[in-house]
């Protein structure tokens, strides 16, 4: 493998420039530093046969040759494998031209699930190219370090040892890997999924498509909350806030609005740090109603970690005495390990973060500049806040007491649904 080029030190959420070759097409991307090999090869190049089970190294799905020699590319970062030769499970063979190995799978219903086979085919590649003479006792054990979980290792040992047998002399090489104008795959290579044209300068490298609409998963969301907030601005001052897109994006913690594309379009990132894990979500927001008093938009963005977040909010500002009450709903929908946040705890912070956006509206309204603070804001911070309301209200109900949150633009109460 080639070192990775000499560069300046980089924060995690740049862009970097990797070449390599992936089944003898090379390829040329811009992508972010800590994207790992297996998000770069199935996201940005429409490879999906190399599967992402734990994402430790453990399971064995990720498995691929770098420069020969197998490898679990959820353990690497792409940019460290600049300048390398790669293989995939789709450079083994073609459906009309299968590889040994994958016909005795197939002979041998050695598939199973099929969730592990890819890992099972790259690292049973990589032991019979290196040790044709592999004894056949020894198959199981060498054969460990991908798991099935079918519990279906007889029938994958016995595809494996019949290959092993029929070819003592040498494994044949993948069938599929030669310079090709595009990747066997979703993607052409380097490109993102065809969405629609970009801005009059042209596409920028490494730049998500903008998509012809964004459509959300039909299935519950992962949280689903309900805001109200109380303001002391009247609603006139409170419109010329809705009214002024970048001045609202604003007042979002840790937002920052960084392109207008046209017919309600716009691109922008989010940053949320959770303890000494920062994600970078870069994406694009559409707004489907925009008034004085209302507003209505669907955003989705991709975290530089290969995690994906969709959402549905609507804002509503009512006329209440001197004042607006801010009406707020959210329903979010979240791939990757920002799901893992618990989903009740996850609503939580999402209320204090509208909480935190109401107050700044609410700043923003009466004339004063609200703090532009693109840094990413504590979830850690707002977490501890939401659980410190949560035990204040526990004990205020052993004692009868009725609990008013901390916040005092908060009013209204969430679903985690």
């Amino acid at each position: 493998m080639r070192s990775a080029r000499t560069v300046d030190r980089i924060e995690a959420g740049d862009m970097v420039p990797v070449e390599f070759t992936v089944n003898g097409t090379p390829v040329a991307l811009h992508i972010p530093a800590r994207m790992t090999l297996s998000d770069a090869l199935r996201d940005n190049l429409g490879l999906t046969g190399t599967h992402i089970g734990c994402e430790h190294g453990v399971c064995g799905m990720c498995t691929v040759l770098i420069d020969g020699e197998a490898s679990r590319s959820c353990l690497l970062f792409a940019c460290q494998v600049d300048g390398a030769e790669i293989t995939t499970v789709e450079g083994l063979g073609r459906p009309d031209d299968l590889h040994p190995l994958q016909e005795a799978f197939g002979r041998h219903h050695a598939l199973q699930c099929g969730f592990c086979t890819p890992g099972f085919l790259m690292s049973t590649y990589d032991l019979l190219d290196h040790d044709p003479e592999v004894p056949t006792d020894e198959l199981s054990a060498e054969l460990s370090g991908v798991i099935c979980r079918c519990t279906g290792y007889r029938n994958i040992v016995e595809a494996v040892q019949d290959v092993a047998e029929a070819h003592r002399g040498g494994l044949p090489g993948p069938k599929n890997c030669g310079r090709q104008r595009t990747l066997v795959g979703r993607a052409a290579a380097g490109s993102t999924a065809p969405g629609r044209e970009e801005t009059e300068q042209g596409p920028s490298e490494g730049r998500q498509a903008v998509p012809e609409r964004i459509q959300l998963p039909s299935g519950e969301p992962t949280i689903s909350v309900e805001v109200t907030s109380q303001l002391q601005s009247p609603p006139g001052d409170v419109a010329r806030v809705f009214e002024d897109v970048r001045l609202l994006a604003r007042c979002l913690p840790g937002a920052e609005l960084t392109e207008e594309l046209g017919e309600d379009w716009y691109r922008g990132r989010a940053r949320v740090a959770l303890g000494p894990i920062k994600l970078s979500f870069d994406g694009f927001a559409h707004l489907l109603e925009h008034q004085a008093d209302r507003i209505h938009l669907l955003g989705q963005a991709k975290d530089t970690s290969g995690g994906r977040a969709q959402a549905d909010i609507r804002l509503l500002a009512v006329p209440d005495g001197t004042g607006t009450r801010l009406q707020a709903q959210a329903r979010v929908y979240l791939v990757g390990r920002i799901a893992g946040f618990g989903r009740s705890l996850a609503a939580d912070v999402s209320r204090r973060m509208f909480g935190e956006f109401a107050a700044a509206v609410d700043q923003a309204a009466r004339g004063q500049e609200p703090e532009s603070n693109p840094k990413a804001p504590s979830a850690l911070r707002i977490l501890m806040d939401a659980l410190l309301d949560r035990a204040r209200g526990l004990r205020h109900r052993r004692h009868g007491i009725r609990h008013q949150p901390e916040d005092p633009h908060t009013e209204g109460q969430h679903d985690a649904s």
